[in-house]
């Protein structure tokens, strides 16, 4: 019976160290010493936004310097809804060669620009062709992904504003989790290079307010740290096992009983 006990607690402990999942849902974990981006640079992200690969262009075209756009907005059958129909735009998506295809004028290149600058370098391109063009551009997939502070779980938050900040998104998002620290928010963004950087951020005191009006950018992650909870999840883990060593020790105990 003492053999049978002591194979029972050693599979037990194979079993638990097996099938250990504590905080396995914990992504982005720097160490203590990791070299945070400064922060301070942060505040050349109130610039306009600027078009980058793989966005999807909204391209809404007319002549005589936007005429139709007033004609249809002074409507008097009522019809001021037409110039908003996403059926009188054309959507374009910039290629992983930063040029964009778009009709009469051909490739073209906009990454880097911003809204407004590759408005008027179209009006410009399309001058050639057309008399006085007007160009409404809008990027219709600028997102940000956020984590609100239970390790794996996300939200993907589409951009509807050009200046949404650090604090709309996180509220977007649904605000921070019980779980979720406060004081080590992570903001990761791309710099000019093409290569993330990491910014701490700390909202959990009065002080933060200075970080809360961060405009975010298209493609940001926004990582909330979530509060380690060992007790739960070992009990998490621990609880099956238990179960299981203590249905085999009453079998064993039942079949010893029977046994002369």
């Amino acid at each position: 019976m003492i053999n049978w006990a002591r194979s029972i607690g050693f599979v037990g402990i194979i079993l638990l160290i097996g099938s250990c999942g504590i905080n396995s849902n914990w992504m982005l974990r720097t160490h203590k010493d990791y070299d945070f981006s400064d922060i301070d640079s942060l505040n050349e992200s109130k610039n306009d936004y600027k078009i980058d690969i793989n966005d999807i262009l909204q391209l809404r075209f007319f002549t005589n310097d936007g005429i139709k756009v007033l004609d249809i907005s002074s409507n008097a059958t009522g019809n001021q809804s037409a110039l908003f129909n996403p059926n009188n735009s054309l959507n374009y998506v910039i290629q992983n060669d930063s040029m964009v295809e778009l009709p009469v004028v051909g490739q073209v290149n906009l990454v880097g620009m911003t809204i407004r600058q590759a408005e008027l370098y179209l009006e410009d391109q399309f001058r050639g062709y057309y008399i006085d063009p007007f160009v409404q551009l809008s990027v219709t997939n600028r997102r940000v992904v956020v984590f609100p502070g239970n390790g794996g779980e996300a939200k993907v938050i589409y951009l509807q504003n050009n200046n949404t900040t650090l604090l709309e998104a996180i509220a977007l998002a649904g605000g921070i989790t019980e779980r979720g620290r406060a004081s080590k928010i992570k903001l990761i963004r791309k710099n000019a290079q093409g290569q993330r950087e990491v910014y701490k951020i700390d909202l959990s005191t009065i002080e933060g307010l200075a970080y809360t009006d961060i405009i975010v950018q298209a493609n940001d992650y926004i990582y909330v740290d979530p509060v380690p909870e060992l007790g739960r999840e070992v009990l998490k883990e621990v609880t099956p096992i238990v179960s299981l060593i203590s249905s085999a020790a009453v079998i064993i105990a039942t079949i010893s009983a029977l046994t002369p």
